[in-house]
């Protein structure tokens, strides 16, 4: 009796169903505290994934991405307190509102590169944190508070329990991450590529970069959007804190722990971050930034060298 192979492109599908519904059923085994936890990883975990369609596949550095994140967090939470709790009205709201803030930013942000382009990101989040600060509307240094629970269907029931709003969550976040995965494997992510690999080669042959790097931008932002509504319908609070210096460089740290270019990876490094800095951070006397920093720099080390092997190994077979 003899059993045909798994054909390669279902191959392919077999560990992300099994993750996704390894994830899905966690609320009916975890208490809330853990099934919340699990909320911010997601959206946080997104966040990152908008910091690597920039880093790892454009090849584009960025410190600026919170800015995008806290537009998402605080126009889902205005949407909530005077509007609706509707969580895709929120949702679409935030994206939109980023993405917009993202192309109007990012005109200027992609005609540079390297570090230039890096340090003009951080200085986008920069002004960003500080408008938060001191724009009343949104509440200045006190944040935005009084947001009401979401509701996913049209005048259903606000979701109270931490589970509904996990199931939420982790719905967006797999949406967002099968949309940048389709994107990134097109002809545009291939450009991406091409422009991360070698743009001057990649201008000689006709291609116009700048377009597609302001793209690769707006796209990276609306992500970002998208998780700060995610984060916002969570905690149903925002504050100046959710777009400080310190998100935009654990989000770029978690794509380098998990590997830039690849999607899943810094998705998992996000997870990490997120478990090191609140919930490890108790259990060391509140030096969970001191962890992260070893864990950092264990990675630089260590992941180049794991990596090369590997590739080695697939070499020689």
């Amino acid at each position: 009796m003899s059993f045909s192979a798994v054909p390669p492109g279902r191959g392919r599908l077999v560990v992300p169903v099994v993750a996704v519904a390894a994830l899905a059923v966690l609320p009916l085994v975890l208490g809330p505290y853990p099934i919340t936890l699990g909320s911010r990883i997601l959206a946080f975990a997104l966040l990152v994934l908008s910091v690597d369609i920039l880093t790892g596949v454009t090849g584009l550095p960025t410190l600026g991405q919170a800015a995008y994140f806290g537009a998402g967090a605080y126009t889902a939470a205005l949407v909530g307190i005077h509007w609706t709790g509707s969580a895709v009205v929120q949702l679409l709201a935030g994206v939109v509102v980023a993405a917009v803030l993202a192309l109007v930013t990012g005109a200027v942000v992609v005609r540079t590169r390297g570090i230039v382009f890096l340090m003009v990101t951080l200085a986008v989040g920069e002004l960003t944190h500080q408008a938060a600060n001191s724009w009343p509307v949104v509440g200045g240094t006190n944040g935005l508070a009084g947001m009401p629970p979401i509701s996913v269907l049209p005048g259903g029931p606000p979701l109270t329990l931490s589970g509904f709003v996990y199931w939420w969550v982790l719905a967006v976040f797999v949406a967002g991450y099968v949309v940048v995965a389709h994107a990134m494997r097109s002809p545009f992510g291939r450009t991406l590529r091409g422009i991360r690999d070698n743009e001057p080669r990649l201008r000689a042959l006709g291609v116009r970069t700048y377009p597609a790097k302001l793209a690769a931008y707006a796209m990276a932002g609306a992500v970002a959007g998208a998780a700060g509504t995610l984060w916002a319908a969570q905690a149903r609070f925002v504050a100046p804190a959710d777009l400080a210096f310190d998100v935009a460089a654990f989000a770029l740290l978690s794509v380098v722990i998990g590997g830039a270019g690849s999607l899943w990876g810094p998705c998992l490094g996000a997870a990490l971050v997120i478990l090191v800095r609140d919930e490890l951070s108790d259990h060391v006397d509140g030096r969970g930034p001191l962890l992260l920093g070893v864990v950092f720099v264990a990675c630089v080390y260590v992941l180049p060298r794991l990596r090369g092997r590997l590739r080695r190994r697939k070499g020689a077979r």
